[in-house]
């Protein structure tokens, strides 16, 4: 497979929320013959009648790319990127994996780890991994917003630099700055540390530098980016920065505070000029009222850990405060760092 391979054969997006819909719409743009899938009918609808708007950080435009009901997808399936939410992973590969060409290989465009969940059902040979970290939002049917551009960074499982890799690499250009890597996991789990702190963050109703901000909001992350870095760190050898945020800054030491600080201080200042001042699973949390992806991100971490011996209190609070708020069963106000440095045992500076 040759770097522009990709340009000779249809691609199928499972999936077209704020990941699918930007690569997409960006795919599309740059003469790849693509087709976006999705389950949401008023959304497909809006695509095929008005087109897919992307506003925020590249202006204004429309984009016409051919869109499609989940029902209406019929195999054989080449290159599919798969960018459903992380608990949709199981569902989804299980209904779209038996349609695969023989040469057809599924790329993994999402949060948290789901390579080894699609790798299951079709086996290693035919999943590509990636790190995904711009920042985007599905707003209404039709309509996504870009808030950040990130690099995408493409991996083999088993850490090879081949030309499939290659390919998809290229491939991504035209949506994002994209590279190939031989430390995927790295990159992996280095984004369930800042997850970590994402969770934290997105439990209160307010920006992300406001939550930055405030000492024990600060402190509660903290403790909950120290855990999980103690989790991660003992599966990889070497923890990849996700953008501007480096993990390995929640390593222990006698500089730690100091580390940690250095990091939320520029999270918190980049935050202020964004246009995006929320998480994601703020919106899912605040606007969409549903379900996040606390289980394959922040819960991966706690079963890790119990695995491990590694205690996860604060994120183990965190899991059960964010089901607690998808349930309905408790509101997203300041009092919950409260509650999670109460049951993590968190004290400010520490």
């Amino acid at each position: 497979m040759t770097a522009t391979a990709l340009r000779d054969q249809p691609i199928t997006i499972i999936g077209v929320g704020a990941i699918g819909g930007t690569v997409g719409a960006f795919l599309h743009d740059a003469g790849y013959d693509v087709t976006l899938v999705d389950v949401v009918p008023e959304h497909v609808r809006a695509i095929t009648e008005r087109g897919l708007r992307i506003t925020g950080l590249r202006g204004d435009r429309v984009l016409h790319p051919r869109a499609i009901l989940a029902d209406e997808v019929q195999g054989p399936l080449g290159v599919t990127f798969l960018c459903v939410k992380g608990h949709f992973t199981a569902s989804a590969i299980a209904r779209y994996g038996p349609l695969l060409a023989p040469d057809g290989f599924v790329v993994s465009l999402q949060n948290g780890l789901n390579e080894p969940i699609i790798a299951t059902e079709i086996g290693v040979e035919r999943t590509v991994g990636a790190f995904v970290h711009f920042g985007a939002d599905y707003l209404e049917p039709g309509l996504i917003q870009l808030g950040n551009e990130q690099t995408i960074v493409i991996g083999e499982l088993d850490g090879r630099i081949t030309p499939r890799a290659e390919a998809v690499r290229a491939a991504l250009t035209n949506v994002m700055p994209a590279a190939v890597t031989d430390n995927l996991w790295g990159f992996l789990w280095g984004k369930l540390v800042y997850g970590a702190m994402a969770f934290a963050i997105s439990s209160v109703d307010a920006p992300i530098s406001a939550v930055l901000d405030d000492p024990l909001g600060r402190a509660v992350c903290r403790a909950a980016s120290a855990e999980a870095y103690l989790v991660a760190s003992a599966q990889v050898a070497r923890l990849e920065n996700i953008g501007e945020f480096d993990p390995n800054q929640f390593a222990p030491g006698p500089d730690f505070l100091s580390r940690s600080d250095a990091v939320f201080d520029a999270m918190a200042e980049g935050s202020r000029k964004a246009i995006k001042q929320h998480m994601g699973i703020w919106r899912d949390l605040k606007v969409k009222r549903r379900a996040t992806e606390v289980d394959v991100l922040t819960g991966v971490v706690v079963a890790k850990g119990r695995e491990l011996g590694i205690a996860t209190p604060t994120n183990a609070a965190i899991l059960e405060l964010i089901h607690a708020i998808e349930q309905g069963q408790a509101g997203m106000g300041w009092e919950n760092f409260r509650t999670l440095a109460e049951r993590g045992g968190v004290t400010v500076g520490v």
